[in-house]
Formats: C-alpha cells, sequence, structure tokens
C-alpha cells in the first residue's frame, strides 16, 4: 500500500472535515501577554497545554527514534482506539476484526461507533491461524484489524503480525501496552514500510504512569495527520504532560523497575505451581500471569476477603485469574493467602 492511498480508507467526513483550529495552534511561543484564549489571567494552571504534545513527543522521538511527524499523543491508548474506529470505520457499513480472548475494549469501541465487530478465537497457543483469514480479509467492508501484543489477558505475544501487512488493504493496528516486559522487537521500525500499520503503546504500565493518561500511536504521517484533524483540541491536560516528560527523563528509574517487575514474574511462576489450587500458569511476556486455578471463583472471593484484588477472566479463559505482577511484598501476601485455600 502506497501511503497516499491511506487517504481511500479514511471516512469522506473526516477527509472533508474543517478541524477546530484553537488559540495555541495559532500561536504556539510561550512568551507574551496571552488575550487571545479566553483564560483567566491568574493561576498555575490557568493557561492551555501545547495541543500537539510537542516536547512529549519530542522526547519520545529521541528514545524510538521514531520523527514526531509520525507521533500522536491520546488520552491513553483507548482514545487511540477511538479515533482510529472515527477515522476509518463508516458506522453501520464497515466491519473490525480482532482475535479472542483480548482487550475488551476493542468490542466497546466498534459498538459505540456503530461498527461490526468479527472474532476470530486463538488457538490453543493463543496464536492467530493466518492460513484460515484469506476468505475474512477478503472483504470489502473490513477496515480495520487490531491485535494486542502481548496479548491482554493471555500474555503472550501474537506471532507473524507483518505477515497480515501486505496482505490486508485496511488498517491493521498492533497494541503494544505491554511491550516492553517482553523483550522483543516492537513493530515500530515496520512503519515506514508499511503506511496501513498503526503501533499504540502507553506510559500506564512499564513507565507507571496509568493514572495520567498518556497514550501513543505510531504511524505514516498520512495516519497520523488524520489523528491531528479529529481529536479534541487539548486532549492531554498540560500536568499530564509534564508528567510524562518527568517519566521518559527516568530512564534509570524505568530500568530498574522493569528489572524487578520481571524477577518477580520469574519468581512468582515458579512458586505459583507449587499450589495445589493451581492447575497452570500460561506463558507471559507481559507484567501479569494468566493463572487457571481448581475453582477461579473461589480463590478469587478468597483473596478479596484477604483485600487481595485479581480479575476473575473466567469468562474468557475457563477457570483463569489474570494476577498483575506486585511489588515483591505484595507478591509474597498472594502467595501467602493462595497457600491458604490447599
Amino acid at each position: 500500500m502506497k501511503p497516499s492511498e491511506i487517504r481511500n480508507l479514511a471516512r469522506e467526513n473526516i477527509l472533508n472535515l474543517q478541524p477546530y483550529s484553537s488559540a495555541r495552534l495559532e500561536f504556539t511561543d510561550s512568551d507574551g501577554v496571552f488575550l487571545d484564549a479566553n483564560e483567566n489571567p491568574f493561576g498555575n494552571l490557568n493557561r492551555y497545554p501545547d495541543p500537539l504534545q510537542r516536547a512529549v513527543k519530542e522526547k519520545l522521538s529521541l528514545i524510538t527514534s521514531v520523527p514526531g511527524k509520525n507521533i500522536f499523543i491520546g488520552n491513553g491508548s483507548d482514545e487511540v482506539i477511538d479515533l482510529a474506529f472515527r477515522i476509518f470505520c463508516e458506522p453501520g457499513r464497515d466491519k473490525a476484526l480482532t482475535f479472542t480472548p483480548t482487550y475488551g475494549m476493542y468490542e466497546v469501541a466498534a459498538a459505540i461507533n456503530g461498527v461490526e465487530m468479527i472474532r476470530i478465537p486463538l488457538d490453543k497457543h493463543f496464536q492467530i491461524g493466518f492460513d484460515s483469514l484469506d476468505k475474512v480479509i477478503a472483504d470489502e467492508h473490513l477496515k480495520m484489524i487490531i491485535i494486542c501484543s502481548p496479548n491482554n489477558p493471555t500474555g503472550n505475544i501474537i506471532e507473524n503480525i507483518e505477515s497480515l501487512l501486505p496482505a490486508f488493504k485496511g488498517i491493521v493496528l498492533v497494541d503494544e501496552a505491554y511491550i516492553d516486559f517482553s523483550g522483543r522487537e516492537s513493530l515500530l521500525n515496520r512503519i515506514p514500510e508499511y503506511p496501513n500499520l498503526i503501533v499504540s503503546q502507553t506510559l500506564s504500565k512499564s513507565r507507571g504512569l496509568a493514572a495520567a493518561r498518556i497514550g501513543i500511536a505510531y504511524a505514516g504521517e498520512e495516519v497520523i495527520s488524520l489523528f491531528n484533524k479529529v481529536k479534541p483540541p487539548y486532549n492531554v491536560s498540560g500536568p499530564n504532560q509534564q508528567a510524562a516528560l518527568e517519566a521518559l527523563d527516568d530512564s534509570e528509574g524505568y530500568k530498574e523497575q522493569v528489572k524487578l517487575i520481571l524477577r518477580e514474574r520469574k519468581k512468582l511462576i515458579q512458586e505459583l505451581l507449587k499450589l495445589e489450587a493451581v492447575v497452570k500458569v500460561y506463558p507471559s511476556e507481559a507484567n501479569f500471569l494468566l493463572v487457571e486455578m481448581k475453582n477461579a471463583g473461589f480463590a478469587y472471593d478468597e483473596l478479596l476477603k484477604r483485600n487481595i484484588i485479581t480479575r476473575n477472566r473466567s469468562s474468557l479463559v475457563k477457570n483463569c485469574l489474570r494476577i498483575t505482577i506486585g511489588t515483591p511484598s505484595e507478591n509474597q501476601l498472594l502467595l501467602e493467602a493462595l497457600t491458604e485455600l490447599n
């Protein structure tokens, strides 16, 4: 697919949209007597933030080697997902595809935007059966494929995603929220080759900024320009942009926390497998474990009584809890509580 063909995938009303031009887009200097945006002249948070988050993009560009023109900053990854539906999928006509079990927000975003979601189950190894997809991806109304890798709630990397990129004529959105825990290479380096690829990442997980809601989309310049056209004028607050800059500056703290989480993940897997209440721990390349229990509902309730909160994912994978890797002391409390269930 050529970069120029991306515009053919976008909805006509989006292409024809005259975007709102905010005051801080029209004047970007930081010094001056600001009488242009109807702001209160008093206070520390009285000025509108940079609508294009230029400083955050510059920092990300230094870290990832992805040019700023290929970066979009959203109010969490959920905004990235929602904007992709709004830009590329015509309500009541177009379809999207995902592979289950996976992150539930994809289906919610599709429903909100009036887009039919096709759900194809992953195989027993939680991988995509690419050989059986030819007929599905040939559907002219299929506009977007969403893949979570490492996947939530299963924790595994989805292999061979690259095989879809030249074969599919729509958008492929790869959600890499947990990529920093995998030791695998991101698909970021494939963006120049595939204009239809969007790689979504976040500062919520490995950077510890879940409360700040900093989602990132890396894509070709044509896609990013459409995202910026449709997004709300000031979609990321000033304090949250500052939190992102501080987190991105702390490279040593980030590396140490990821190392600790990976050590605890390995230890927790070993200790969980010793417990009578545990049937299986699925392989994980994320900061959580999918754990099959003898009785997941009972285990969940008993942990809750001890103020230990896990996620019961039995509706997605039979008899399974999803357990986030906590601090060493939190993980020890979990193990002690599960031992008492034996």
